[in-house]
């Protein structure tokens, strides 16, 4: 006999689409990241701290905490891992005003002040802030002046993402536009080549000329720079592959090509 019932309120019912959480941009976890941010300017309200860890880095930690005259709460490990959205805390979380984003004009500043050629990123619609982690800091040991986002598909300075860029995100340029050609298109005004990462690019990395004022587009982890984007381009290069892999990480792939940027730019010292 079938029998009916009241739904429970905490039935679910499969075919409503759960409503996402607002991803927090308020957190930075792990040690390096948080002491990263401990050593810039960035305005830290707490930091909470697992009880009873007092070993290794987390002392430096506490120490530039006191020197700012951060609180520092100690807490139980589980409260930490409820917060954390990285899993992957190392037993300190601090609180932070959200990253507040630059201007591409802040970028090019910065490249003129370093009597330095411009060198931006531009990211198509990267989704995997660990990939947008270690994008980040590549860029900034490479030299970069900044990285360009879109302000919609594109993962934003998330706990991730910070604890992914090992607090590189303390010494990088970030900007939000509402339109990535439309910025292409201002940065060619400006007499800055666009270089796009792609596969089926017509030279090898290592044959282009990067010793220019260039932005390098790399695209998103399954669709690469998008069909318009790479209209924008002045010259699409690809990286060298003999496995039976035919592509690589987007980060790993960005990595490369930054690496380049930076060698050629040595080299013409």
């Amino acid at each position: 006999m079938k029998v009916n019932r009241r739904p429970l309120k905490n039935d679910v019912n499969i075919k409503e689409k759960k409503e996402e959480l607002p991803v927090r941009e308020d957190l930075i976890e792990g040690r390096n990241a948080v002491i990263e941010a401990l050593k810039s300017d960035r305005t830290i309200e707490q930091i909470f701290v697992a009880k009873g860890d007092v070993e290794g880095s987390i002392n430096l930690v506490l120490a530039l905490a006191r020197d700012k005259h951060i609180v520092v709460k100690e807490v139980d490990r589980k409260k930490l891992d409820s917060m954390s959205i990285s899993n992957a805390h190392q037993g300190v979380i601090a609180i932070v005003t959200p990253y507040k984003y630059f201007e591409v004009e802040d970028m090019l500043k910065l490249a003129e002040e370093k009597n330095e050629k411009p060198f931006i990123i531009i990211l198509d619609e990267i989704e995997d802030p660990h990939n947008f982690g270690a994008i980040i800091r590549s860029a900034e040991v490479c030299g970069a002046h900044g990285i360009i986002i879109p302000k919609r598909r594109n993962v934003g300075i998330t706990p991730v993402v910070y604890k992914s860029s090992a607090g590189a995100i303390e010494h990088m340029k970030i900007a939000k536009v509402t339109n990535i050609n439309t910025a292409i298109d201002e940065l060619k005004d400006r007499g800055i080549w666009i270089y796009g990462a792609d596969m089926d690019g017509e030279s090898y990395c290592f044959d282009v000329d990067f010793s220019g004022a260039l932005a390098l587009v790399i695209g998103s982890e399954g669709k690469g720079v998008s069909k318009l984007t790479k209209s924008k381009c002045d010259v699409l290069t690809k990286i060298p592959m003999v496995g039976s892999i035919n592509s690589l990480n987007a980060s790993v792939a960005g990595g490369i090509m930054m690496y380049e940027i930076l060698k050629q730019r040595f080299n013409r010292k």
